[in-house]
């Protein structure tokens, strides 16, 4: 197997990982999926700019089809349809249970405070991933 066709079969494996994430893409996604998921469209994005510098159009017409390809379901459907989404349901998912936590007042039970514990640790991680996301957005810029 020629390093061309290693890249080639490399580049497939991760763009049909790419597709796998983006199929499963739903408003209720957990923090990990969202974050796997980024990781996956920078991961095949890096490879398209690797990629794109190395081959040339003569010799690897069929690779850089299957590059473009990616490229804008990349370009087309995470960009402009999916990241917004999910950075929508970020922010109302954190707009939510900050209200929440804010209306919470009173006398509590243990129980209470044990959920509103975990409340704010979830809201933490929801922040983080928010951030996470838009320093992706600011990538695109």
């Amino acid at each position: 197997m020629s390093s061309t066709d290693e890249i080639s079969s490399m580049f497939e494996s991760e763009s049909q990982k790419l597709e796998n994430f983006l199929s499963k893409i739903s408003e209720n996604m957990e923090i990990s999926e969202i974050v796997e998921t980024y990781y996956q469209v920078m991961n095949v994005t890096s490879m398209i700019s690797m990629l794109k510098q190395q081959l040339d159009s003569e010799n690897h017409k069929t690779l850089l089809e299957q590059i473009n390809k990616t490229e804008q379901i990349i370009l087309g459907k995470f960009n402009t349809e999916t990241h917004p989404k999910i950075l929508e349901n970020l922010s109302n998912s954190i707009q939510e249970m900050t209200n929440t936590l804010q209306s919470s007042s009173g006398e509590k039970t243990k129980e209470q405070i044990e959920n509103e514990s975990q409340m704010f640790e979830e809201l933490r991680k929801k922040m983080s991933t928010k951030e996470f996301v838009e320093q992706y957005e600011k990538g695109l810029a």
